[in-house]
């Protein structure tokens, strides 16, 4: 018997049905445009659905099905890396890739809309002594606490993240220059403000900061070292 398949109908699945004609063993020949078929699915008439044709086309069925999933599966495991690839691996904050990611989208907004937003660095000065004093494991602690802290005392758009070691950003969005300075001071002081506990012990935090007004037409790693620098200068000015 010669099995025709049309290929009007359901064009996407020509090739298919005729890959499961092939694989249930029968014959298969093109033929030109058919006349509607009340019982037809996939393209195939009653006469044509015999019960082999009918098992390669539920097998087909499945496979696209399993296929589906995995999909879904895959895409769900992309998601997680990209969050995981975002993530300061320490803390519960962005690290520096995904900080650099948001200051470019942060400079197309304010370009864009000519809205304010600023960067803040903040560095925990001497932390070396704590790392010396408690050990890694209580340094390790103590920056959490830090990353915690300050992602408490964020407003929505603002963003925190790890520059490196005991150094943090904070993106302030909506925030001019001033408004930021003001919002730096008032984070470093709350920083300050409460020792890290570790166990019997507690280590004080000493915090220098710096701020850089957000401008559309500075790039992302230059906005990041006027910070630093103003973070430096400001410890200086305190050290004097």
């Amino acid at each position: 018997m010669v099995l025709k398949v049309t290929g009007s109908r359901n064009q996407p699945f020509s090739d298919i049905r005729k890959r499961a004609l092939a694989q249930a063993g029968a014959k298969v020949a093109g033929r030109g445009p058919a006349k509607p078929d009340q019982t037809a699915f996939l393209g195939l008439s009653e006469a044509e659905l015999t019960p082999a044709v009918q098992g390669a086309i539920r097998t087909l069925l499945t496979e696209i099905d399993d296929l589906r999933q995995e999909v879904g599966r895959l895409k769900a495991q992309l998601t997680r890396m990209e969050i995981l690839a975002d993530e300061d691996p320490l803390t519960p904050v962005l690290n520096r890739r995904a900080l650099m990611r948001e200051l470019e989208r942060i400079r197309t907004f304010s370009r864009r809309y000519r809205s304010p937003a600023a960067l803040v660095y903040l560095d925990l000065d001497d932390f070396k002594a704590v790392n010396d004093r408690f050990g890694h494991s209580a340094g390790d602690l103590a920056l959490r606490a830090v990353a915690d802290r300050l992602k408490s005392q964020m407003t929505e758009g603002d963003l925190v993240a790890r520059v490196g070691g005991d150094e943090f950003a904070v993106i302030l969005a909506q925030a001019g220059l001033h408004a930021a300075e003001v919002r730096a001071r008032n984070l470093a002081r709350s920083l300050e403000a409460a020792p890290v506990q570790f166990g019997e012990w507690s280590a004080p935090l000493h915090v220098s900061y710096g701020v850089s007004e957000i401008h559309p037409d500075v790039e992302g790693e230059d906005l990041l070292a006027r910070a630093d620098a103003a973070m430096y200068a400001r410890r200086r000015e305190r050290r004097a």
